[in-house]
């Protein structure tokens, strides 16, 4: 068997695991991470939970602790084209034979774990396996019972902010929620909170004191310092970034590269493609809730953005009728609807019952559409984190693994 069918075969018995949904529980987790010889014991590691802002932030530490010097690992999740995506070292997904070596691990040493578990599980093998130093693990869902709560003693823990996401499973309160967040926290290990309601920082502010964390307000970043991703709310997510370096002992010089230089794709991110029946500006943005949507919102006004068409597309799972609401409200363009890959996808015809818009069968044609109503206009895809790595793939030519929305 060739090594790119290897990984095709691991990835495939990796998909099998997906039905089991992204379990809530630690116990399968410590039982493979005992068996394995403790690999998240192997190296340092920053924690990050939050509503928004997460993965973002979780790139920027990395980037820092890069430019320090540091051998670093970065976990995320989901997945925009490739699934090596979710795990990087210094800055890039893993090679494929790294990534079939740590998937064929846990499948074989995690049998009874679930998807995500698995991925988690990979992630923490593969990170040993690449002797990093400091791995950047952002939470999956929630914080108390995800699989990255496996790790016993982070060096740093945060919560980025709070809204209402995934109330089915945290809870259907601010409250609730920020205390299914910030109970990552430990003892003795600073936690720090960004930005959020007063409502949530109450809560985890006392789960967090609670644990015998030490609780450290996200600082007030520099004005001279540069943040590479687009968006004023970045600028938010920097300040818990740079906190969390602060934290590591990270010199300033070191997190102001970082910061300069992080990269996240399908967050604000501009696309140009050149030629073809595409050709023209494409902004992508993740913005998979209400708060995202109204980040995207400011962000593009802000800018002065000559929005032409949009394309969305939500999980039926999702606030979908809010986040419609505040971008049909906050551009006024030809809307495009698409059901995005993963779960179950909002109806477009409900869609189209809230804000007049096109309904297309496929994302290809949803960009076709979309492109044809803007010209040489910018096209915004948003509505969801799979609708935009499907767009973003057609766009730039690249080969896709299969979407699970875990």
């Amino acid at each position: 068997m060739t090594r790119g069918a290897s990984l095709a075969a691991a990835l495939a018995a990796l998909h099998e695991r997906a039905p089991l949904g992204m379990r809530l529980g630690l116990e399968p987790m410590r039982a493979a991470c005992a068996r394995a010889g403790h690999p998240e014991r192997a190296f340092e590691v920053v924690h990050v939970a939050g509503t928004n802002g997460k993965g973002s932030t979780c790139a920027m530490v990395e980037a820092m602790a890069r430019a320090s010097g540091r051998r670093t690992g970065l976990y995320t999740s989901p997945h925009l084209v490739r699934f090596a995506e979710r795990i990087r070292v210094d800055g890039e997904p893993v090679a494929d034979d790294t990534l079939t070596s740590a998937l064929e691990e846990a499948l074989h040493v995690g049998s009874e774990l679930s998807f995500f578990e698995t991925a988690t599980f990979a992630a923490l093998l593969a990170f040993r396996a690449a002797a990093v130093e400091l791995a950047v693990l952002e939470v999956g869902l929630g914080g108390r019972l995800d699989a990255t709560n496996v790790v016993p003693a982070p060096r740093v823990t945060a919560v980025t902010g709070i809204a209402l996401d995934h109330q089915e499973m945290l809870g259907d309160t601010l409250d609730a929620i920020a205390r299914e967040k910030a109970a990552i926290a430990k003892p003795g290990v600073p936690m720090v909170l960004g930005a959020m309601p007063d409502e949530a920082r109450a809560a985890a502010l006392e789960v967090a004191i609670a644990a015998g964390a030490r609780v450290v307000d996200a600082a007030a970043l520099p004005p001279d310092v540069t943040v590479g991703l687009a968006g004023a709310h970045q600028r938010e997510n920097a300040r818990v970034a740079w906190t969390i370096g602060a934290e590591l002992g990270l010199a300033d010089d070191a997190r102001r590269r970082g910061l300069a230089e992080a990269r996240w794709p399908g967050r604000l991110e501009r696309v140009e493609v050149r030629e073809g029946e595409l050709a023209g500006p494409w902004l992508l943005d993740g913005a998979h809730n209400p708060d995202g949507a109204r980040a995207l919102v400011r962000a593009l006004d802000g800018a002065g953005e000559d929005v032409g068409a949009v394309v969305f597309g939500a999980l039926e799972d999702k606030a979908w009728r809010e986040m419609l609401g505040v971008i049909a409200g906050g551009m006024a363009a030809p809307r495009v609807y698409v059901a995005p890959a993963g779960r179950v996808a909002a109806e477009l015809e409900a869609l189209r019952g809230i804000a007049e818009g096109r309904a297309a069968a496929s994302v290809a044609e949803a960009l076709r559409a979309a492109r044809a109503a803007a010209g040489r206009r910018g096209v915004v895809v948003c509505g969801s984190l799979y609708l935009v790595g499907e767009a973003r793939a057609a766009l730039l030519g690249l080969a896709r693994d299969p979407a699970v929305a875990l």
